[in-house]
């Protein structure tokens, strides 16, 4: 069983001891995953009791998971919203000595430490702990070592593997390995010993789990079904070694699928945890960057770039990354814009198959972006600002607040650049891979869709200009808004894509190009109608001033000075009414514009406006600061950038408490983007890839691979020096700093 981890600390997060008030944030930093599924990092052995804080009603001091993306139910509660459900925790060991369970109280802890391996992805812990003194002798000491796995390599599959010694001989031992049916809120269609079929209650969608366990020790006793049983007396110093292999099949019909995926592990036999490292292998070489000198830095993005990586399935175009990943119950496992705008980027360059499949995941649930988009009156496709697993609206008209009275929640009404940001992650993906099956098959689709939309979203007025009123933008602290900058310029954006996606079909593929004006209905005259809306539409930005309005009267608010005010979240020291009346931001969100459009403001107007909006910003939303570290560092503000980049890399690694939702995977893209696209200064538009690094003094070197239309080139910077590598693929062209330079397979630019 291998359990040693890396020698390298910038490859594992290690964890000593057990706090009980961190251990439910500490379960979400050491989730393990493989796309398909999530494991929370609860211990799996002798778990007591009284894992509920009694003295805070409502909170867990432990939250033991396991998660099937995709696998969505609607829970009888008020409002009736869409959640992830759990599957049945195949984890649980019991282990008794002498009769007394083995746990954490009930003798001396000697050790406790659990380690996340990065570049393995997975979690190894060690456990010793001194049982009471009986009979007026020492207690025995008992050492357990275990391991867990989701495969990379074969994503139906999971690993556990432990190993139980004792320093003492004659100790009474008994092990009991279960798979916890009741930790799951499904209901049981078929139960054998070996195996179960489960169905969603409201849904209606089935799960299979099929599990083998095996211990080299002790005398099997009887057991429920998928409950394993043994009971030896033991030899000091001899460990006795337990494996259990599950397999989980979503969408099964029986039982028997969970069986044969379980069989097809079997037979890998030892060289599955081998053929899962070098999964894992294959993914870091395609995707690691690393940081020279700022060794936090370093740890944070190899931290930020194992739950990327644990979280996509290139082979499920069904499934999207929800706002926690699988790591957490976080959001009810809804998908949101974070997908789009701060994962998207790292899934095009570093992992294109993954990126391919997250947008196919739009592209399936575009029928309920066009249902959302009929109900309101609009044409063409509004995506969810919340989504499950069909693409309806799942975000609750109202919530319970804490005084107990109905709160309105706006942001499914109102919340709509969710549309134009996953417009712009097709057109992105688009450029950086030339994937033509994906463009004919879904994403002109798409593009399509939600120009029809914005056009007519945006309406005419009596100025003669177009205007979208009664949004929230990025900034969620103002509802009802008129003309958002951020949503009116990605909508004007999305616009023009649908019309140059119309011209280059129709010059390079017109009959595809026909079939799809036919099968959407587009006549003749309506790509002139969506260019009038484009040019016609307000932006907010003002050309002699070279100031863009975040919306239309926000000059004209108070403008608070948040470095006088209290600690605390901005809208609960200022209060709801005032924070609405004031110039605080949440979040990014002229600066997010900035960030997702460069290409639109010139340097000068880009960095007057940062500086502008960066002081105003209260960072209410685990995005923010990343953005801010991403447009600081492509501005040049490299002490800003690198400000920005350690408090976001502190939200996961130095927070004591930690998230017991689940990690903020959206944050964790975001570090990528400020270092690969701000520092690193990658970009892509229709001429190509380019770089225009800006790499700090705190950074001696900077290493990172981009995949683009098939080829694979490793970047290496230093603040005076930079080289580029075509590692894999055919001959390439690419600028740096403005100037263009050609690369043959295995050659080499610098400067």
């Amino acid at each position: 069983m291998p359990t040693i981890p890396p020698a390298d600390p910038l490859w594992r997060l290690v964890i000593e001891g057990v706090s009980l008030r961190q251990e439910a944030g500490i379960e979400s930093r050491l989730a393990i995953g493989n796309g398909l599924l999530g494991v929370r990092g609860a211990r799996a052995a002798s778990r007591g009791a009284t894992w509920r804080a009694w003295l805070q009603p409502g909170a867990w001091i432990s939250w033991p998971r396991v998660y099937c993306a995709g696998l969505f139910d609607t829970p009888n509660t008020t409002p009736a919203v869409p959640a992830l459900a759990p599957l049945p925790d195949w984890l649980p060991l019991v282990i008794r000595l002498d009769g007394a369970p083995l746990l954490l109280q009930s003798g001396e802890t000697l050790l406790h430490r659990r380690t996340l391996d990065l570049q393995r992805g997975w979690l190894t812990a060690e456990w010793r702990q001194r049982m009471p003194p009986t009979d007026g002798q020492a207690g025995a000491e008992a050492s357990l070592r275990t391991l867990r796995l989701v495969s990379q390599a074969d994503r139906a599959l999971g690993l556990q593997s432990a190993e139980l010694e004792l320093d003492r001989d004659g100790v009474e031992v008994e092990v009991e390995a279960r798979v916890d049916l009741a930790a799951a809120g499904l209901e049981v269609v078929a139960l054998d010993s070996d195996a179960v079929l489960l169905r969603t209650l409201a849904t209606g969608r089935q799960v299979a789990l099929a599990a083998a366990v095996k211990c080299d020790t002790g005398t099997p006793l009887d057991a429920p079904p998928l409950s394993w049983r043994w009971r030896w007396q033991s030899v000091a110093g001899t460990p006795a070694r337990l494996t259990r292999l599950v397999a989980v099949v979503r969408d099964a019909t029986s039982a028997e699928e969970a069986r044969t995926a379980l069989h097809r592990g079997e037979k890998r036999g030892r060289a599955l945890p081998l053929d899962h490292a070098t999964a894992w292998a294959e993914r870091w070489a395609g995707a690691d960057v690393a940081l020279e000198g700022e060794t936090g830095w370093q740890a944070a993005v190899r931290f930020a770039l194992y739950h990327l990586i644990a979280v996509a399935n290139p082979e499920d175009g069904r499934v999207s990354v929800g706002a926690r990943g699988l790591s957490g119950d976080g959001y009810l496992g809804h998908v949101f814009w974070d997908t789009e705008t701060y994962l998207l980027p790292f899934y095009t360059f570093a992992w294109p198959e993954a990126a391919r499949a997250l947008l196919m995941y739009r592209y399936h649930t575009l029928d309920g972006a066009r249902a959302k988009a009929a109900h309101e009156g609009w044409k063409g496709a509004c995506f969810a600002w919340e989504s499950a697993d069909t693409g309806k609206e799942t975000t609750p008209e109202e919530v319970i607040g804490p005084a107990g009275t109905p709160v309105a929640v706006l942001t499914g009404k109102q919340e709509q650049h969710i549309t134009a940001d996953v417009s712009h992650a097709v057109w992105q993906y688009w450029l950086a891979t030339g994937d033509e099956d994906f463009l004919l098959q879904a994403g002109a689709e798409i593009l399509l869709e939600t120009a029809r939309f914005w056009t007519s979203r945006a309406l005419p007025e009596a100025d003669g200009r177009r205007h979208i009123r009664g949004v929230i933008g990025p900034d969620e602290y103002h509802e009802t808004i008129d003309d958002n900058a951020f949503t009116n310029t990605m909508a004007r954006w999305n616009i023009r894509r649908g019309l140059e996606v119309l011209d280059l079909l129709a010059a390079r593929w017109p009959d595809r190009a026909a079939a799809l004006r036919e099968k959407l209905a587009i006549g003749e005259d309506e790509p002139a109608a969506w260019h009038t809306a484009a040019e016609g539409l307000v932006d907010g930005f003002d050309p002699e001033t070279g100031m863009i309005e975040q919306f239309t009267g926000f000059y004209g608010l108070e403008k608070i000075d948040l470095t006088a005010l209290p600690p605390g979240p901005a809208d609960v020291v200022l209060g709801r009414a005032r924070t609405q009346a004031s110039q605080v931001v949440k979040q990014a969100d002229v600066v997010a514009l900035l960030g997702v459009l460069p290409e639109e403001y010139p340097a000068a107007v880009a960095l007057k406006n940062f500086l502008y909006y960066e002081p105003l910003c209260a960072h209410g939303s685990s995005l923010s600061r990343a953005m801010h570290a991403l447009v600081a560092a492509r501005l040049g503000e490299t002490e800003t950038a690198a400000h920005y980049l350690t408090s976001t890399a502190a939200l996961e690694l130095e927070d004591a408490a930690g998230e017991a939702a689940g990690v903020h995977i959206a944050a964790l893209g975001g570090l990528w983007q400020a270092v690969v696209l701000g520092f690193g200064g990658v970009g892509v538009d229709a001429e190509g890839l380019s770089l225009a690094p800006r790499v700090p003094a705190e950074l001696p070197r900077l290493e990172f691979p981009l995949h683009w239309h098939g080829r694979r080139v490793r970047v290496t910077l230093r603040p005076d020096a930079w080289k580029v590598k075509l590692e894999q693929g055919n001959e390439m062209t690419l600028r740096v700093n403005g100037t263009a330079y050609t690369l043959q397979p295995g050659g080499v630019a610098e400067g």
